[in-house]
């Protein structure tokens, strides 16, 4: 085994190597599940509709007409535009299912179904396939077949109440954790189906939903909820459950602090010294400190405020205390840890997060930069056996889209 990591550009095969996947999703759920499979080995097909996957506008900034927002989640797929609104179009994803894995499709419910490729379909025709379908609330309940939005299921899940300070009210993450999450969901989900399938040999459907996914999400706020019977509020950045557990001034910068006992409580007092607070008794437990946290937090900002944050954090960590600068995205991927962790892929032009998950015998990351619209179609069809002829009498009739449509 050895500490030396991956570089992007440079990762071969992958724990996935060999599944192939059928991608009909796009905007941020979807694409983000399948750009984990590709990291690690899965050949993507990403089969976008005639207008393109709409988070290739969602700019700026752009390079070559794609967005930033696009490339994020696209890299080491292919890509091939069908309008699956028409027959033929329908013949050729029938014909790419057939030796694939994995279909992820991020359809409103039913819409499938109306087009005669629904999963009842599928998985006769094709019954080790995997079917997964990112929605946002599933077809079945109230809501189901609603469309949903990242920031619409914060709000109706609870996510954004506990987010923001009780002066804001409720703030919307500026993270899309709800799509994020979903993406990472799915990606388990689909692995476990496939472990499944080595010993069933069946595939089967993944109902997968930003509204299931985002509730997923609240811990610890909904196990307070359901123990408690009180509605959890926003607290801004101190725990709810902790203390101190918080963001601080520094003479530089600002700094967070999370100390998750009682031994680590006294440990951060001997290393401020703070005889006095280590001593009170209002502050022995951590739930007197959460009863008493604006008085702990008022002797921590005092003590903490002619300090050099970036400083004192390492000082902090190196004496065994979970602390660190509040850094800016620019300062946190140019940051030393992150070049050493390999957290910025970088390919030519192409630079974007790496892949968090590290492997030692079968790394993955990126590969290859996210593709154009319709880059591979050609490629694509070839492979599964379509003649000259045949490519060009579906770039004729409207079937394969090579630029997109308005």
């Amino acid at each position: 085994m050895t500490d030396a990591l991956p570089q992007a550009g440079t990762v071969t095969g992958g724990s996935l190597a060999g599944l192939r996947v059928i991608d009909l999703t796009r905007v941020l759920g979807g694409p983000y599940c399948t750009m984990v499979l590709s990291d690690h080995g899965a050949e993507v097909i990403k089969i976008e509709p005639p207008q393109g996957d709409e988070t290739r506008a969602w700019g700026p900034p752009f390079h070559e007409g794609d967005a930033s927002y696009y490339l994020g989640v696209n890299r080491n797929k292919k890509s091939l535009a069908l309008d699956l609104s028409k027959q033929a179009g329908r013949d050729v994803l029938l014909r790419l299912l057939e030796d694939a894995d994995v279909l992820v499709e991020n359809y409103k419910p039913g819409s499938m179904e109306k087009w005669g490729i629904g999963y009842d379909m599928l998985s006769q025709r094709f019954p080790r396939l995997i079917h997964c379908r990112v929605s946002g609330f599933g077809g079945e309940g109230p809501l189901g077949g609603m469309p949903g939005y990242d920031a619409v299921i914060q709000g109706m899940v609870g996510l954004m109440s506990i987010n923001g300070t009780p002066d804001t009210g409720a703030v919307r993450m500026a993270t899309p954790l709800v799509d994020l999450g979903t993406g990472l969901y799915s990606a388990v989900a689909i692995l476990m189906a496939l472990y499944e399938r080595e010993r069933s040999g069946q595939g089967q459907y993944l109902d997968m939903t930003l509204h299931d996914c985002g509730m997923a999400l609240l811990h610890p706020h909904a196990a307070n909820h359901f123990l408690s019977g009180k509605r959890p509020a926003a607290t801004g950045n101190p725990h709810p459950n902790l203390a101190p557990y918080s963001k601080f001034q520094t003479r530089t910068c600002e700094i967070f602090i999370a100390c998750g006992n009682d031994p680590a409580w006294r440990k951060l007092c001997a290393f401020l010294d703070l005889k006095e607070a280590a001593a009170d008794p209002r502050f022995a437990t951590n739930a007197g400190r959460l009863t008493n946290r604006a008085a702990l937090e008022a002797i921590l900002e005092e003590r903490l405020a002619s300090e050099d944050g970036h400083d004192v954090t390492q000082r902090m960590l190196k004496a065994g205390l979970p602390a660190g600068p509040v850094l800016g995205i620019d300062e946190a991927v140019s940051s030393p840890h992150a070049a050493a962790r390999n957290m910025v892929a970088e390919i030519g032009w192409f630079r974007a997060l790496n892949t968090p998950i590290k492997m030692s015998r079968t790394p993955g990351g990126a590969r290859a930069v996210p593709p154009r619209f319709n880059e591979h179609g050609n490629e694509v069809l070839t492979a599964a056996g379509y003649t000259e002829d045949e490519i060009a009498a579906l770039r004729e009739s409207g079937v394969l889209v090579e630029t997109p449509r308005n």
